[in-house]
């Protein structure tokens, strides 16, 4: 297959479930979206269910740090970890790589191959990474007990026409309207079944579903994981992907109907914001008052920072470069910003550990969760 191949023609069903799960999406979608909470608030589930994403879906790929453990390294709390500095790395990694992704959803960056070997790097080499081309031979996924072949995918010389026609698959489906949900699974689907690279197919796979639920507008203000439901059902989940029982990708995967994975993929995140929902409406139970002139002001970047006092007494410029995933230089003039705006207060002077509190007028809104 070459880049002159015919576009992806996936075969699934709308089958009744499938309906109703997008139906239900939609339902939360709404109710989260006409559901004011508090700053604090918003970014601190933002911030959890990002933790969440990384750790589950770096740990579905066999990485040995528990959540705590991750949560830890993200917030660059935890030091040397002896023999698993390349969980460490994965964590450091993904984190740094959903950020990206949600920035580029923002800025409604298209789906490209180019944006997808630059995601690839981010994962599998870190930010500094150049984009990285696909594999130049062929894999095999084999079962970690036994060493039996699960499943084999696409020659090397056949990948770059089939990622190729992905792509077009997808700008072809945005033109024509489909549904966002359905998009999302259907590249995540296809994505592993090319297997496009040697490693990290699943967690580049679980990025790009969220790039496209966010840049579609089906972020749900960021206040969901699906990476978590995966591993907690990490069977169902293989299991879905396997719609063939043949191992081989030329000896009935290519042409298999996916129904089955669309089925999965949809009523699991169906599932998920309704579980969102639930969350954001016991919140605003909670009776938070209009949100104030003070906090209103506050943009996206501020917001998360603030959120960052709910769990600490004070902050670093490291905190919010990783936070924000910015360099040092970029979060030491944010800082300096916060500063003269009055959000934060400098607390120590130290050159290498200066620390910064938060002002008193904002001290107020945060609580102590």
């Amino acid at each position: 297959m070459n880049k002159s191949s015919t576009i992806w023609q996936p075969r699934y069903k709308i089958v009744p479930a499938i309906a109703r799960g997008l139906m239900d999406i939609e339902a939360a979608r709404a109710i989260v979206a006409h559901t004011p909470l508090t700053p604090s608030e918003e970014a601190l589930l933002r911030l959890q269910a990002r933790i969440r994403s990384t750790h589950y879906s770096t740990q579905i790929e066999g990485n040995r740090l528990t959540l705590s453990e991750a949560q830890r390294v993200i917030e660059g709390r935890l030091g040397r970890f002896h023999g698993r500095e390349r969980d460490v790395r994965e964590v450091q990694n993904y984190w740094n790589a959903l950020l990206k992704v949600e920035k580029w959803a923002q800025q409604k960056k298209p789906l490209t191959e180019e944006l997808v070997q630059r995601l690839y790097a981010l994962v599998e080499k870190g930010a500094r990474a150049k984009p990285t081309p696909y594999r130049t031979g062929q894999n095999v996924i084999r079962d970690s007990a036994s060493g039996s072949i699960v499943y084999m995918p696409p020659e090397a010389r056949d990948v770059p026409g089939l990622m190729h026609a992905m792509i077009a698959w997808a700008s072809q489906a945005e033109k024509d309207n489909l549904p966002i949900p359905l998009v999302a699974g259907l590249v995540h689907y296809q994505f592993v079944t090319i297997h496009p690279y040697y490693d990290g197919n699943g967690r580049t796979a679980r990025l790009l579903a969220t790039f496209i639920l966010h840049r579609g507008g089906y972020d749900l203000n960021g206040f969901f994981s699906m990476e978590e439901h995966h591993a907690r059902d990490l069977e169902g989940y293989y299991r879905s992907l396997a719609v063939h029982p043949h191992h081989n990708y030329y000896e009935g995967r290519a042409e298999s109907d996916i129904t089955p994975w669309v089925q999965y993929f949809i009523i699991t995140l169906a599932e998920v914001f309704t579980r969102a929902q639930g969350d954001v409406l016991n919140r605003a139970e909670k009776g938070a008052a209009p949100e104030p002139d003070v906090l209103r002001r506050l943009d996206r970047r501020a917001r998360i920072v603030l959120a960052l006092f709910s769990r600490q007494e004070q902050i670093t410029t490291g905190d919010v470069a990783r936070a924000l995933a910015l360099s040092d230089r970029m979060a030491r003039i944010l800082v300096k910003t916060w500063v003269d705006d009055g959000l934060l207060t400098v607390t120590s002077t130290a050159n290498r550990n200066r620390a910064y509190g938060l002002s008193a007028i904002y001290r107020q809104f945060i609580g102590n969760e």
